[in-house]
């Protein structure tokens, strides 16, 4: 049984205090032009993940049930997928999934090609381009040292309201249903939740879950209802391909050698050696 996290929209009051404890635990320094063009400018334009930054709290300007216009903070991070795509696309398998739930990253592995970045279906792993040994980052759920140990990742204790908790995903799931069910968020009285709990089923499942109260179309993310992702887990659509790679190697270098080996004895042969 693994670890997840479950994010209620309806509890965050975006002060970002988790993004600061992430930047914080995992020593990273600040996108300063990126962070300033984008909170000078556009509130509500989500801005992107960086290899310096691994948690972003995104503003949504949005219209709840009653028609008001409000105010939706939404975090985004990497979903910790129950069968990710990064780890099946990459071949030197420099990530993996952990049966404690968090989607690692091996550097001495990684060789660079950035399959990873392109095979996620959320966008979320990003590469240190400024630096001189750069690395695929991402969230690890700040893995091993506390979620391995039942320890809440650093975004988790810094949370002032409680937007975001940690524990087993299927007693996670438990608490969503729950929550959806008493319309209570146990900040307020009455939440009139979204019947959904994101993270459930998209791309067969993530450790990462979301419930809230707007559609979760309107807060930019992609749904499985709305048909922009699917319900299966993507690696399913790769694993046939992926699995002729090896065969297809060897063969294809036993090729080039042999080539080589009769291009070369034919060059000796018309020098007269």
């Amino acid at each position: 049984m693994g670890y997840g996290l479950l994010f209620d929209v309806t509890k965050c009051i975006g002060c970002r205090a988790c993004q600061a404890a992430c930047k914080q635990y995992n020593n990273l320094p600040l996108d300063s032009d990126l962070d300033r063009r984008h909170e000078s400018t556009n509130w509500d334009t989500p801005a992107p993940l960086t290899g310096n930054t691994l948690l972003r709290m995104n503003y949504h300007i949005v219209t709840d049930k009653r028609g008001r216009v409000a105010w939706r903070f939404v975090r985004r991070s990497c979903f910790h997928c129950e069968r990710p795509t990064c780890e099946s696309v990459c071949f030197a398998h420099a990530f993996y999934k952990t049966p404690e739930g968090p989607v690692l990253y091996r550097r001495s592995r990684c060789v660079g090609c950035r399959y990873c970045m392109m095979g996620c279906p959320f966008s979320i792993p990003k590469y240190q381009w400024n630096e001189l040994f750069p690395e695929v980052m991402k969230c690890r759920m700040c893995a091993p040292e506390r979620a391995n140990i039942g320890a809440p990742p650093a975004c988790v204790a810094a949370c002032p309201t409680q937007a975001v908790i940690f524990g087993y995903r299927d007693d996670l799931l438990k608490e969503a249903h729950k929550r959806i069910r008493n319309k209570s968020n146990d900040l307020v009285h009455h939440v009139d939740y979204i019947n959904y709990v994101y993270g459930e089923h998209e791309v067969g499942g993530t450790s990462l879950l979301y419930i809230s109260d707007v559609p979760f179309e309107e807060l930019g993310m992609k749904t499985v209802r709305s048909g922009k992702i699917t319900d299966k887990p993507v690696p399913g659509y790769t694993d046939t391909a992926l699995k002729w790679t090896v065969g297809i190697a060897a063969v294809w270098g036993a090729a080039l050698t042999t080539l080589y080996v009769a291009t070369k004895k034919q060059d000796e042969q018309e020098s007269g050696h």
